[in-house]
C-alpha cells in the first residue's frame, strides 16, 4: 500500500473519529465531567501517549529558532482550539459543532491572505463571504436554547473561535512537519499544552467523581483520549506529510456527515432548516475558496 493511499485513509479515519466525538465528548459533559477539566485529561493522556510512544523513534534535535512556532502550535492547536471547542460543545449541539468546523478551510484561506499577503480572488472572496454568512447564520438565527444546550449561541460562536484557532495551528505547523518526526513534534506539543491548560482546568477535574464512573462512562473518556486527540492529531500530520493541506482539508465535509448520523441515531441531536441553510452556506464558500481557476492568467485578483 503506497503512502498517497495510507495518507487518504489517515484523513478519512481522522474526520470519521471526530464526527462521532462531536455526540460522545457532549454525552459526558457536564454531569461526569466540564469542559475545561476534559481538555487536562485529553491533553495529559495523549502527551503521555505520545512520549511513550516516541521512545521507539529516532530522537531528533529541535533548532533552538524552531521552539517559538513550537509553542504557537501548542497554543492554538492545543490550548485554544481544545477550550473553545469544548467550552462551545457543553453550551451548544454536536451537529452545530459538527457544521461550524467545516468553516476552517475558509478561515485558513482567509488567514493566509492576512499573515502572508497573499492576494486572493473574487471567486474566493465570495466564498469567504458565503462561508461567514453560514457561520454567522449559526450563531444569530439559532433557537437560543434546547434541554442539553444552554447557550446555542455562544456556544457556536466559540466554535467559530475554535476553527480560527485551529487554522492558525495549520499555517504554524505546515513547515515543521517537513522538518521533523510526527511524533518529536506532537510529544512537545501536547507537554507544552497540558502545563498552559492544568492551572486552567485542575479545580475542574479534581470535581470529577472518578469512583462512580460506569463503564460506559470510563470508555468513553478512553476514546475521546486515544482515538480523539492520540490518533487523529498522529494521522492528521501524516496526512500532511504526503498530501497538500487543500486535499486534507476537502475531508473535513465528512466531519458533519458522520456525526448528524452518529447524532441522530444516538437521539442525540436533530436537523432543523436553519442548520442545513447554514451547511449549505459553508459548503458552497469551501467549495469556491478552494476551487482552481480554469485559466490563472485571468487578471481575478483583487
Amino acid at each position: 500500500m503506497d503512502n498517497r493511499l495510507l495518507a487518504i485513509l489517515a484523513a478519512t479515519a481522522t474526520e470519521t473519529i471526530y464526527g462521532i466525538n462531536h455526540t460522545v465528548a457532549k454525552g459526558l459533559m457536564p454531569h461526569v465531567i466540564q469542559p475545561f477539566g476534559f481538555i487536562v485529561l485529553r491533553v495529559g493522556g495523549a502527551a503521555l501517549l505520545f512520549w511513550i510512544f516516541s521512545i521507539f523513534v529516532k530522537s531528533e534535535k529541535i533548532d533552538p529558532k524552531d521552539w517559538l512556532r513550537i509553542f504557537g502550535c501548542a497554543v492554538f492547536g492545543m490550548v485554544l482550539n481544545m477550550l473553545m471547542f469544548f467550552k462551545g460543545l457543553s453550551l451548544s449541539t454536536p451537529i452545530n459543532s459538527a457544521v461550524s468546523m467545516t468553516i476552517t478551510p475558509v478561515l485558513l484561506l482567509l488567514l493566509t491572505a492576512i499573515i502572508l499577503r497573499e492576494r486572493i480572488t473574487w471567486i474566493k472572496t465570495l466564498g469567504i463571504f458565503l462561508g461567514l454568512s453560514g457561520a454567522l447564520a449559526l450563531i444569530l438565527f439559532q433557537e437560543k436554547t434546547q434541554s442539553n444546550a444552554p447557550n446555542i449561541p455562544l456556544g457556536n460562536l466559540l466554535f467559530v473561535i475554535n476553527a480560527i484557532s485551529y487554522a492558525f495551528y495549520l499555517i504554524l505547523v505546515k513547515p515543521l512537519v517537513a522538518k521533523y518526526n510526527v511524533f518529536t513534534l506532537l510529544k512537545f506539543f501536547f507537554l507544552i499544552a497540558f502545563f498552559i491548560n492544568l492551572p486552567i482546568g485542575f479545580s475542574e477535574i479534581t470535581q470529577v467523581e472518578w469512583t462512580q464512573l460506569s463503564f460506559s462512562e470510563i470508555g468513553q473518556i478512553i476514546f475521546v483520549v486515544v482515538a480523539t486527540t492520540f490518533l487523529t492529531y498522529l494521522f492528521n500530520i501524516f496526512a500532511l506529510k504526503q498530501l497538500s493541506p487543500s486535499t486534507v482539508g476537502v475531508f473535513i465535509y465528512l466531519q458533519p456527515v458522520v456525526a448528524t448520523i452518529f447524532a441522530i441515531l444516538a437521539g442525540a441531536d436533530t436537523l432543523n432548516a436553519i442548520r442545513v441553510g447554514a451547511a449549505c452556506l459553508i459548503f458552497m464558500g469551501v467549495f469556491l475558496t478552494t476551487r482552481k481557476p480554469k485559466n490563472p492568467n485571468l487578471p481575478q485578483e483583487i
